[in-house]
C-alpha cells in the first residue's frame, strides 16, 4: 500500500506589528486564490514575548526598575497542490518591511 502525498508549501509569516502582519497574510491568500491553489490559513501561532528589565539608574536605586516587552507575532500559510504559476505569483509579490518570511516546500 503506497500513501501519495499531495504537495504543499509552508509559509510561516513573523513580525512585530499584527496590523503589518494580517494585511500581508490577506496579500498572499489573494494571490494563492487568484492562481487557483487552495489556501489553508492563516493559522495563529502563539505570540512570543520577550520581556527586558533595566534599572532605571546605573549607579543607585537598584529596586527602581523598567520593565519593556517585545512581541512576535506568527502565523502560517499552507497551500495545497500549488502549480508554477502559484510559485512566480508568490515570488512577484511584494510585502511591507518588517515580516520575516521562511518557506517550506
Amino acid at each position: 500500500m503506497t500513501v501519495t502525498q499531495t504537495p504543499k508549501i509552508r509559509i510561516k509569516l513573523k513580525a512585530y506589528d499584527h496590523n503589518i502582519l494580517n494585511i500581508s497574510c490577506q496579500n498572499i491568500i489573494e494571490t494563492i486564490n487568484r492562481t487557483n491553489a487552495t489556501a489553508v490559513g492563516p493559522i495563529f501561532l502563539p505570540t512570543h514575548r520577550r520581556i527586558y528589565c533595566v534599572l532605571r539608574s546605573p549607579h543607585v536605586d537598584k529596586d527602581s526598575r523598567e520593565h519593556f516587552e517585545l512581541r512576535t507575532h506568527k502565523r502560517v500559510i499552507e497551500i495545497q497542490d500549488p502549480s508554477a504559476l502559484t510559485i512566480d505569483a508568490l515570488m512577484q509579490l511584494n510585502l511591507p518591511a518588517g515580516i520575516d518570511i521562511e518557506v517550506k516546500l
